[in-house]
C-alpha cells in the first residue's frame, strides 16, 4: 500500500501534540509523540500518518478448520435428528459463520518502521520550513529596529530644540503677565520642568532594548520567550516617552516608533 503523512502547525505557548494513526499502526503513537518531542520545541501541531492498501489482494484470508469441523459435525447431527426433512448444509452458510474466516496475522513490524521513518522525515521538512520562515522574520525584525534606532536618534537630536522652545515659551508667557518675578525662582521653575519632561532615559532603554533585541536574534539559542518579554519592555518605554511629550515632532515620533514595536511584536509570536 501506500503511506503519507502530513504535519501542521500553528503558533501556541508550548508543544501540544495531536497525532492521528490508522488501526494498524495504534501500537507506534508512543514512539511517534517522542520523535515528534524531539523533532519540534514548541507550536501546536497536528500529525496524521494515512495508510492506502493496494486493493483487495493485500488481504490473505485462511480457514479456521477447526471450528468448520465442528459446524459440519453439529449439522450432521442435526440432519440425523431431522431425518429427511433437514436441508442439506450449504458451503457458504458456513462460511458465513462468525469466524470461520479470518484474515491471515501480518507482520506489522516494518510497516511501523517505514511510518517513523515518514514521519521523522516530514518533522525535518517543517523545521526546514519553519527555519526559512525564520530567517524572513528575524529579516523584518532587524529591520524594524534599524528604523527604531533611527527614531530615537531623531528624537534625540531634537532635545536641545524643544528645551529651548520651552524656555521661551515661559517666558513669553511670563511677559505677557506684566508683572516682575524672581528670575532665580523663574530658572528653578524652569529646571524642574525640564526634568518632567525629560526623556534621555526612556530613550537610552529604548537604544538598550534594540541592541539586546538583535544580540539574541544572533544568537543560536530559542529565542521567542525573551523576544516577547524585550516587546512589553519596548512598549513601556515608548509610552513612557509619549506621555512625556510635549512637542508635536516628538509625539509623530512616538507613535512611529509604537508602530514599529506591534509590527514586530505580532511576529515575535510566530518565533520559537
Amino acid at each position: 500500500g501506500t503511506l503519507s503523512c502530513e504535519l501542521r502547525a500553528v503558533n501556541h505557548r508550548y508543544l501540544e501534540l495531536s497525532v492521528r494513526l490508522p488501526e494498524e499502526l495504534r501500537g507506534i503513537e508512543g514512539e511517534a509523540r517522542q520523535l515528534l518531542g524531539a523533532a519540534l520545541r514548541r507550536g501546536k501541531v497536528d500529525a496524521g500518518l494515512y495508510l492506502r492498501n493496494a486493493g483487495a489482494s493485500t488481504t490473505s484470508l485462511e480457514l479456521n478448520r477447526p471450528l468448520v469441523e465442528q459446524l459440519l459435525q453439529r449439522a450432521a447431527e442435526v440432519g440425523r435428528l431431522a431425518g429427511d426433512q433437514a436441508s442439506p448444509v450449504s458451503p457458504l452458510d458456513v462460511l458465513r459463520w462468525p469466524g470461520a474466516m479470518r484474515e491471515t496475522e501480518r507482520d506489522l513490524a516494518p510497516l511501523a518502521g517505514e511510518a517513523l521513518a515518514l514521519l521523522g522525515e516530514t518533522a525535518s521538512d517543517l523545521n526546514d520550513a519553519r527555519a526559512r520562515e525564520g530567517a524572513r522574520i528575524r529579516e523584518m525584525i532587524v529591520q524594524r529596529c534599524e528604523a527604531l534606532r533611527e527614531l530615537v536618534a531623531t528624537v534625540r537630536a531634537r532635545l536641545p530644540e524643544v528645551t529651548a522652545r520651552i524656555r521661551a515659551r515661559i517666558a513669553e508667557r511670563v511677559a505677557q503677565l506684566g508683572t516682575q518675578v524672581d528670575t532665580e525662582r523663574l530658572e528653578q521653575e524652569i529646571v524642574l520642568l525640564a526634568c518632567k519632561m525629560d526623556v534621555e532615559e526612556e530613550l537610552d532603554r529604548l537604544g538598550s532594548h534594540v541592541t539586546e533585541t538583535l544580540q539574541v536574534l544572533a544568537s543560536t539559542e530559542p529565542a521567542g520567550r525573551r523576544l516577547d518579554f524585550l516587546m512589553q519592555e519596548f512598549n513601556r518605554e515608548a509610552n513612557t516617552l509619549s506621555s512625556k511629550s510635549q512637542d508635536a515632532g516628538t509625539t509623530r515620533a512616538a507613535v512611529d516608533i509604537k508602530v514599529l514595536i506591534e509590527q514586530m511584536r505580532e511576529q515575535v509570536q510566530n518565533v520559537e
